[in-house]
């Protein structure tokens, strides 16, 4: 039998930041959203697992504090699983390598991830992203600077640039 998956909690200055890990530690959802929300966003499968509440696992609500405390490096090495074809892969990866303090837009995510003219299946990627903030789509904005859009929230990822460094 699969056990189920362990659901964190770790509040933030922008509302609680719910984390499912599996069975080998990787994330597989989280987001700014309540525990409902975050499993509903999964595939059948892994909604089917069931969540357990846990404190910790794996050293994944610890990255989550270290980052919220300035560490903005410590959610790169917590590992990822979400599922999607090649493209949403390469351009997830593409965006886990936008430094903190740093924006991208759509075009330049597109090239990053191997399709300069895929704009708009970058934009597809960060909206099907199911494991924000670790991979940081909030880094992604339009090419005239503005945010664009973010599943949490415009305040939400307001907050998280300025609290990475990119907006003043």
């Amino acid at each position: 039998m699969t056990r189920p998956l362990d659901a964190l909690t770790v509040p933030t200055p922008v509302g609680d930041l719910v984390v499912l890990v599996d069975d080998d530690g990787a994330v597989v959802a989280s987001g700014f959203s309540d525990l409902d929300d975050v499993v509903g966003r999964l595939a059948p499968d892994l909604a089917g697992r069931g969540v357990r509440r846990c404190a910790e696992s794996g050293g994944v609500a610890a990255a989550v504090r270290a980052w919220l405390a300035g560490d903005l490096r410590a959610l790169d090495a917590v590992a990822v699983r979400q599922p999607g074809g090649p493209f949403l892969q390469q351009a997830w990866a593409a965006m886990r390598r936008i430094p903190p303090g740093t924006t991208w837009t759509y075009a330049e995510l597109a090239a990053q991830a191997g399709r300069p003219a895929a704009v708009r299946a970058a934009g597809s990627a960060c909206a099907r992203n199911l494991v924000a903030p670790f991979v940081p789509c909030h880094r992604v904005v339009r090419s005239d600077g503005t945010l664009g859009g973010y599943f949490y929230g415009l305040p939400a990822k307001e907050w998280l640039l300025r609290h990475e460094g990119a907006t003043g």
